[in-house]
């Protein structure tokens, strides 16, 4: 039974030490690539070597370089978190961040930059190159936020302007409105004045059909009666017309031979 489980830990040691050579291989195949500007071949050797100790903090680091040559940014500072959490030594996490700032400085986001680069210097304090770095991202951030602040002056200068001009058209708008219906009403007037001055002569009396049209409508018109009015008048007229019947009859009777009875 003792012999069985050494023999077991011995096979695991080997397969170990078998796949740490291999990865250590994958990794020399990649820099090689590297070194020959062949990034995306060395990725694939970097992850060839991952795939047999994921927990190698080399492949895991040069990994993230290949992947910044290729300019894929947001990738490569995944994979540089990845890195600063496997170092343990702090030549190696300064590194790594380094690398970092470098990523978010071709992203134009040198706030995280900044980060970045003064985690590295927390590391390894004698960087100068990270210290160079550090302060061109703290220019170019402050150069970013000047601009930005210009940027949002002019846009409420240009919406101050838009707003005035639009009140200013609108005024405009109102006193032309006013003017017009100012126009309108004199205009009115002029007319009214000259359909009076037509109606009169030039002694200033109203002429002759003029005089006859005011007759006229002082004249009551027959539509104009009362139904009393009308009633009576209705009345006289067949009172006139029984009269007229009764003389015609009278004069008839007048002409006509009249028969006597005979007396027996």
């Amino acid at each position: 039974m003792f012999l069985g489980f050494s023999t077991l830990l011995f096979a695991q040691k080997q397969s170990a030490e078998e796949l740490n050579r291999a990865a250590r291989e994958h990794v020399r195949e990649g820099n090689k690539l590297y070194n020959q500007l062949k990034f995306s071949e060395a990725e694939i050797a970097y992850k060839k070597a991952l795939s047999k100790n994921p927990n190698y903090p080399k492949a895991s680091y040069n990994l993230g370089n290949s992947i910044y040559q290729q300019k894929r940014n947001k990738e490569a500072v995944s994979q540089f978190e990845v890195v600063e959490k496997t170092f343990t030594d702090k030549q190696s996490r300064a590194e790594a961040y380094h690398n970092m700032g470098n990523t978010f400085m071709n992203e134009k986001q040198y706030d995280k930059a900044v980060d970045a680069y003064k985690k590295s210097l927390r590391n390894n304090p004698n960087d100068d190159e990270t210290r160079y770095n550090l302060a061109m991202a703290k220019e170019l951030l402050e150069k970013q936020k000047n601009d930005q602040n210009k940027n949002d002056k002019n846009k409420d200068n240009k919406d101050n302007k838009d707003n005035k001009d639009k009140k200013d058209d609108k005024n405009k708008d109102k006193d032309k409105g006013d003017k017009d219906k100012d126009k309108d009403q004199k205009d009115q007037k002029d007319k009214d004045k000259d359909k009076e001055k037509d109606k009169k002569d030039d002694k200033g009396e109203p002429k002759k059909d003029e005089k006859d049209k005011e007759k006229e409508k002082q004249q009551p018109r027959p539509n104009q009666l009362s139904p009393e009015q009308m009633k009576q008048l209705l009345e006289a007229m067949n009172n006139e017309e029984n009269k007229t019947q009764k003389k015609l009859n009278a004069k008839k009777a007048k002409g006509k031979k009249i028969k006597q009875e005979k007396d027996w």
